[in-house]
């Protein structure tokens, strides 16, 4: 029985994904002391504490489920998994971390970090989609970091290109109704 469990233990950290823990916990970890700075609750060094331990463990396991999802035959179901299944899931468990450890975060800090999962998620499918923050694939963190510029810029610039083009489909057709 032992070695079963053994074995399942090597293929979840087979796919841990180092870039995305390190990075992960460092900035999961400040969202939750900025949120909760202004609360004045007590006990910000545990929840931070709880937050860097846990999130450096688990956030390497999600970004490495969400390396495979990208491999999937269909896009769609590999994009679902990579923004929706993923972050739900790591945002449930990492809540009752908080829950079972004692440190239970804030209203408002759990809604920050929600918040910032969901535009991470987004961006991880962005840079991953890209090549980048993916482990085992030959290129440094420090490569990974080059590319950032251009990445963040596609990325921010991405929303207003997609209103521009509902915009210029919305014009269209509204004037080859008005032909008729």
């Amino acid at each position: 029985m032992f070695p079963q469990r053994s074995s399942l233990m090597m293929r979840v950290f087979s796919c841990w994904n180092w870039k995305c823990a390190l990075l992960s916990a460092t900035a999961r970890s400040l969202v939750y002391l900025a949120a909760m700075a202004r609360s004045g609750s007590g006990g910000r060094l545990a929840v931070v504490l709880v937050e860097v331990a846990y999130v450096t463990l688990t956030a390497g396991i999600y970004a490495g489920m969400q390396q495979k999802a990208l491999g999937l035959r269909s896009r769609r179901l590999g994009d679902v998994i990579v923004v929706i299944v993923v972050p739900g899931l790591s945002q449930f468990f990492d809540w009752l971390t908080h829950r079972v450890s004692g440190a239970p975060a804030t209203g408002k800090a759990t809604l920050a970090v929600c918040c910032f999962a969901a535009i991470s998620a987004l961006f991880h499918l962005h840079v991953m989609r890209d090549g980048v923050f993916l482990s085992g694939q030959g290129r440094s963190l420090l490569d990974d970091f080059r590319r950032m510029p251009r990445l963040v810029f596609e990325f921010v610039v991405r929303p207003a290109l997609f209103v521009a083009a509902l915009a210029s489909r919305s014009d269209r057709a509204i004037e080859s109704e008005a032909a008729l």
